[in-house]
């Protein structure tokens, strides 16, 4: 633990990076002791308003107000939570079915591996955001949509990540071993493969984590995503586009959060690549 604080600390971009993530994460687990007002509370009196630090904004809306009276800062709190379970739901779910798969395909071959890496090419012959539309034009708008949308489209990059350090590992003379004295396919698997292969899951599993809150911001955006009554930065760009002109900050707050959100893990996630140094194979 301390070599990895020692190399943290050494490397700025991945100081920057953890400091984003670590503010996104206080805001979402606070966000509604935080917030000053209900997410949802309209007030159509003070719709409009700029940010309190311009000629036009009220102390009493730190960021502002949405065209229905709403409090900005208060949605941006709440559209922090949604962000930050979809992105770490939909990367466990990912996750696990791409890790199981890649070690399915990669330590038994024959015909469960064509199976399965033809699944891979079928998919990524889709583009991400497309195919991500198409399933949630299918499944409907729901939270629990959203996070199988986000698992169903990012489970390839973890199998074939999987896939491919197994075929090297299970040669291993260690291995060999193991299975010569008796010892079963899961235990081998489980106990002497995964292991060696985590460290890559982890990095992909950060850097996947960007995707998805783009992805969960997009379908939310083209109204594909959560039930509007639940805020989302996605939606609240959807929403701010028609007073892009006169009160230009109802889309660059939600923009801004979206950026640095993905600039923090992305940055993160390169951190822990050059930390871990995996072999990547995808």
């Amino acid at each position: 633990m301390k070599a990895l604080w020692r190399s943290l600390k050494q490397s700025k971009t991945g100081m920057i990076g953890l400091a984003i993530v670590l503010v996104v994460v206080v805001c979402a687990i606070f966000a509604y002791q935080l917030a000053p007002c209900a997410p949802l509370q309209q007030d159509l009196m003070n719709k409009l308003h700029d940010p309190a630090w311009t000629a036009t904004g009220t102390p009493e809306h730190l960021l502002g107000t949405d065209q229905l009276g709403r409090d900005v800062l208060s949605r941006l709190l709440v559209g922090a939570r949604i962000t930050l379970l979809v992105a770490l739901a939909g990367t466990v779910v990912g996750g696990v079915v791409g890790v199981v798969l890649g070690c399915l395909a990669g330590y038994y071959g024959g015909w469960v591996d064509a199976v399965l890496m033809r699944l891979v090419d079928i998919q990524l012959c889709f583009p991400f955001t497309l195919l991500a539309l198409f399933i949630a034009a299918v499944l409907g708008g729901s939270l629990g949509n959203v996070i199988l949308i986000a698992g169903i489209t990012s489970w390839v990059r973890y199998a074939r990540l999987v896939r491919g350090e197994i075929l090297g590992i299970k040669e291993c003379e260690y291995i060999e071993a193991i299975r010569a004295e008796g010892g079963s396919d899961a235990r081998i698997i489980f106990r002497h493969i995964l292991p060696n292969v985590i460290s890559s899951v982890i990095v992909i599993a950060t850097l996947e984590m960007a995707k998805i809150v783009l992805m969960e911001a997009s379908l939310s955006f083209l109204g594909y995503g959560v039930p509007v009554t639940i805020p989302t930065w996605g939606r609240m760009l959807s929403e701010a586009r028609a007073n892009m002109v006169s009160n230009p900050w109802q889309c660059i707050l939600p923009g801004l959060c979206i950026t640095l959100t993905v600039l923090g893990v992305n940055l993160l996630g390169d951190w822990l690549r050059d930390y871990l140094d995996p072999k990547l194979d995808v």
